[in-house]
């Protein structure tokens, strides 16, 4: 039987929307093919809902809906759009889940009184953007002299951030993500640091040697590497040397909580030593934070990946060292205030990694451990504009402002 291109469309649209409320398919061959087919339509779920009701709208005036098939799909088409419908409403009313999280430390009023980014566009989630008339950005400032671009950073300052150690702003670092294999500081955390250089921040986008090229724990002293320089030349950009915090995901997630918690570790900063590699707070977006997985929670191949491509040893053989690596075996009493910030739909870093390290900073710190768990968000939900993604980097900052007014602590 011949399948009408009505109905094979509408099949179609709800094979990705199912993906889409279930993605977690444990295959070494789907997970990475499930990922992207669920970000991109859970992130742009309102363009999506516009495609289906303009194909059911030519289907009625065409007159395609009478036959049998017809009839089936204008079924699945309602199931769809009923879904989509659901997928935009998660994206949003983010807002309890993060306020849950910040209302211990932050009153209603003090919550409602922090600025909102630029909003376009109800169904149009790229036309969604934050505000960029309120900065400058240098590109590709040097922190090392090693590895060329890798060693570079971005300095995002405000329009009106002196450069004469006058002024002391709060200062943040970005980390990319990428499975510690790609990716860069020209793709992630644009957002967030376009919004908080809008509201009076210095921010640095950092890049870093990537495997298979840089072994564990190359990331991460190159991370510590420029978070020393900044500490060294943050003034020269208006920031104040000693408020500085780091945020970052996935990869970048997973280096922004090793930050925080192996400050001034001499094992992390070779010839380096003496620098201060502390911070005053860290926002890690869902982040790997077991290495050695403990909960058995990542796809098949995850640890196989890490053993040949990024550690470069067998945890079976090397389990100290990999114990040493990983974020929730370096949990302690005076680890910063922290902001995590995870997906209940997370493809490639399910959720449990993010709710294991959050109880486990909460048992162990002595400072504030905030987690908000966001209702049907994917990995690398923030990397685009969406409506989800333009609330959370609202959130982050009133965080991140109630860290440096001393409210969160």
């Amino acid at each position: 039987m011949q399948i009408e291109p009505f109905l094979r469309s509408s099949l179609r649209g709800a094979a990705f929307l199912v993906n889409s409320r279930k993605p977690r398919i444990r295959s070494r061959a789907w997970t990475i093919p499930s990922f992207f087919s669920a970000w991109v339509h859970t992130e742009a779920a309102g363009l999506f809902l516009g495609f289906h009701l303009w194909r059911v709208a030519r289907a009625l005036r065409r007159g395609e809906h009478r036959s049998p098939q017809g009839r089936l799909a204008m079924g699945l088409q309602a199931v769809t759009i009923a879904g989509l419908v659901k997928l935009v409403d998660e994206g949003r009313h983010v807002d309890d889940e993060f306020e849950a999280a910040l209302s211990g430390h932050l009153t209603a009023a003090e919550l409602d009184a922090r600025p909102r980014s630029v909003r376009t566009g109800l169904f149009a989630p790229h036309l969604m953007v934050t505000d960029a008339s309120k900065r400058t950005v240098e590109r590709n400032v040097a922190y090392h002299d090693e590895a060329g671009w890798r060693h570079t950073l971005d300095v995002y300052r405000p329009l009106d951030a002196t450069r004469d150690g006058s002024t002391k702003r709060p200062v943040v670092v970005e980390i990319h993500g990428g499975g510690w294999v790609v990716g860069n500081k020209n793709q992630q955390g644009l957002q967030l640091l376009n919004h908080l250089a809008g509201e009076g921040w210095v921010g640095f986008n950092v890049n870093y040697r990537l495997a298979p090229r840089a072994k564990f724990p190359e990331q991460l002293i190159d991370c510590k590497r420029a978070l020393a320089w900044v500490r060294a030349h943050a003034a020269d950009y208006g920031g104040d040397p000693d408020f500085i915090v780091v945020t970052g995901g996935s990869a970048g997630g997973y280096l922004t909580a090793m930050m925080a918690l192996t400050a001034n570790d001499p094992e992390f900063q070779p010839g380096f030593e003496d620098a201060d590699t502390t911070v005053q707070a860290a926002v890690p977006f869902y982040g790997v934070y077991d290495l050695l997985d403990r909960g058995s929670a990542m796809a098949p191949g995850f640890t196989d990946f890490l053993r040949r491509i990024v550690v470069g040893t067998d945890p079976r053989t090397d389990a100290d060292r990999w114990a040493r690596y990983s974020p929730i075996e370096r949990v302690h009493a005076d680890a910063p205030p922290m902001l995590m910030v995870h997906g209940t739909h997370d493809t490639l870093v399910p959720v449990e990694q993010g709710r294991a390290f959050a109880a486990e900073l909460r048992r162990a710190s002595d400072h504030a451990v905030l987690y908000a768990e966001l209702a049907g968000a994917n990995h690398a939900f923030d990397v685009f504009p969406s409506p989800r993604s333009v609330r959370t980097v609202e959130w982050v900052e009133r965080f991140l402002d109630g860290v440096h007014r001393g409210q969160i602590k």
